[in-house]
């Protein structure tokens, strides 16, 4: 369980500014910026339209209901074909609009979706790079939030925020301009309250960021108890706890929907004053018109258009204002997608990496000290030999620290002191993935994914063949059941492998590290969960599975660890020597121990 200060430490830092908040999400959308620019140029088609809607109107009331004289190609047209034209006008306008928002729509909606996914996708791939000391620290739940919920910030920002603001921009222009022309005094009374627009917009965007966060980070607590308590639905239920689990996503999503209608409560009275604002600016413009209009400086289809204009000019003021306050929600999940993009590894490949092809299996840890906190040490200056093809069986109380060993050699952590060893080289001095693959692991609890059993299988090497996984499903005792499946090794096994048996969910599991085929081989409590009939099977396949390999056995179970070449005791954290198995082992080694400082006490 994360605590308070390391919810801290995992929250995303004050932005140093939405500029460059902007430009970062505008940079890793640099793929997509010929999609944006296709947007762009849409979205400006708008333009010349909003400029023609209102002058079908301004025609029929000077030229048809007016006297006032047609110029151009319509001069010698009656008042009915002015009529006709001005109507066509209006329709074909009107059709154009719809053709250009649909085009827009079409274009936006698909950049945004693959700018999302492509984003989601690096999130998660970096998620997936992560040491496994950041996953214990945020948790499952709120990196599931930060792919789901916040990477789509990018293209919020980039298709749906910039885009428009920049159209919108273009469009105020163009609308002053065309103003200016017909009444320069009108357009300076319509632009006297966009300064009052952008204070507001200020105002509330500085108010509603840090409100989007907490909302943000809220709604992530409220998806981890949906996450656990679906995860251990079986012991909710075995407890008749679900009344209870009932009311704790109630509280946490109570908390997340008050902190959302805050937020909402600032964006929405910013709102009511922007229209409130360019209401009183609409209401000078018809007061100003009508007079110029009674003192014949406008004609009333001169005030007709300009008012158009006004709607059209209030239109993109208030989306630029409005968009910088909504844009805070997706502003402030870019940056908790970022605070992920930003975490560096605590496991890191050496600049320049030793290949390794394939180990022979000769392990030494040497004065390791590790701690999953600071100041509470899990091993303390472990000092341990492991030749090749050893099988060393380590023993020991829950929580002192056995398969933590195994983690650190696998990399999953690296020490805080002392070092790790294999074949004389120092485990960092490896590529990650060419170091993880000298490893098949059998655990405690069996993962299986919701697939079929023959992909399982082939989990650890994808490009095995059909007749590859049937073989080493037989090494594993594994073969007899499933063929007897409906499906056979197409059958699904559910979620973490339900539909299976636990003794059958094991086998696979052999299976899989049969079919790997790696050097060194990590056994934790394999045979811990299962019936004595099952694990007579099991042991069997394993007995195959150690041969010629350095396996590592993890079990509380003596009869299992009898057949280890070596045995250790893991004890607060220390390597204590165990009597050699009483059955005679296969070769002579030297002391796993030998060396060892603080080994005893």
């Amino acid at each position: 369980m994360a605590t308070a200060d390391d919810r801290r430490t995992m929250s995303p830092p004050p932005a140093s500014g939405d500029l460059a908040l902007y430009i970062r999400l505008l940079r890793d959308a640099r793929r997509y910026w010929p999609h944006i620019a296709l947007v762009f140029l849409l979205d400006l088609l708008a333009i010349p339209l909003a400029l023609l809607t209102p002058v079908p109107f301004a025609l029929v009331i000077d030229s048809v209901l007016g006297d006032q004289p047609v110029a151009g190609p319509l001069a010698d047209l009656s008042d009915t074909g002015v009529l006709l034209v001005a109507t066509l006008l209006f329709v074909a306008v009107a059709a154009m609009s719809q053709l250009q928002t649909l085009a827009s729509s079409l274009m936006s909606g698909w950049t945004a979706e693959r700018l999302t996914l492509d984003f989601r996708a690096r999130v998660f791939r970096h998620l997936q790079r992560l040491s496994l000391s950041y996953h214990d620290v945020a948790g499952t739940s709120d990196s599931v939030y930060r792919i789901q919920y916040d990477a789509p910030a990018i293209s919020h920002v980039a298709v749906r925020g910039v885009t428009p603001l920049i159209t919108a921009g273009v469009t105020l222009a163009a609308m002053i301009y065309i103003t200016a022309r017909i009444d320069l005094e009108l357009a300076l009374i319509a632009l006297a309250v966009s300064p009052i627009l952008f204070v507001l917009a200020g105002i509330s965007r500085r108010v509603a960021r840090p409100r989007w966060r907490h909302v943000k980070r809220l709604e992530s607590s409220s998806m981890s108890v949906v996450h656990e308590v679906l995860g251990n639905l079986r012991v909710v239920k075995g407890f008749g706890q679900e009344d209870r689990e009932q009311q704790r996503f109630v509280d946490a999503s109570s908390s997340s929907l008050n902190a959302r209608m805050k937020v909402s409560a600032v964006e929405g009275l910013a709102g009511s004053l922007i229209a409130l604002t360019t209401a009183i600016g609409t209401a000078l413009v018809l007061f100003v018109g009508a007079v110029h209009v009674q003192s014949g400086v406008l004609t009333l289809g001169e005030l007709t258009l300009v008012i158009g204009y006004m709607s059209q000019l209030y239109a993109p003021l208030k989306s630029l204002s409005g968009s910088i306050t909504t844009l805070q929600s997706s502003l402030a999940s870019g940056e908790r997608a970022y605070a992920v993009l930003d975490q560096a590894n605590d496991v890191q490949t050496a600049p320049h990496p030793r290949p390794l092809s394939r180990a022979r299996g000769k392990v030494r840890f040497e004065g390791v000290t590790f701690a999953y906190q600071p100041d509470q040490p899990v091993l303390q200056d472990v000092t341990l030999d492991v030749p090749a093809g050893t099988k060393i069986g380590i023993q020991g109380m829950t929580g002192s620290g056995k398969t933590t060993l195994v983690s650190l050699l696998m990399r999953f952590y690296d020490p805080v002191a002392g070092r790790i060893l294999l074949d004389d080289i120092d485990l960092r001095d490896y590529r990650v993935e060419d170091l993880r693959s000298q490893f098949a692991i059998v655990l405690q609890e069996p993962v299986l994914f919701s697939r079929s059993i023959a992909e399982n299988i082939a989990y650890a090497r994808p490009d095995a063949t059909f007749e590859d996984v049937v073989r080493a499903a037989q090494s594993a005792n594994a073969h007899d059941f499933i063929s007897n499946m409906p499906d056979g090794y197409e059958s699904l096994v559910g979620e973490r492998g339900m539909r299976l048996s636990g003794g059958e969910r094991q086998r696979i599991s052999l299976a899989r590290a049969f079919l790997k085929d790696a050097p060194i081989l990590i056994l934790d409590e394999p045979t811990s969960a299962i019936d004595v009939r099952t694990e007579r099977l099991i042991v069997k396949a394993m007995e195959r599975l150690m041969h010629g390999r350095t396996t590592f056995m993890i079990a509380h179970r003596l009869s299992t660890l009898a057949r280890s070449d070596l045995r250790v005791e893991v004890k607060d954290g220390r390597i204590l020597p165990v009597e050699a198995p009483s059955s005679p082992a296969p070769k002579r080694h030297r002391s796993p121990l030998q060396g060892v400082r603080g080994g005893s006490r």
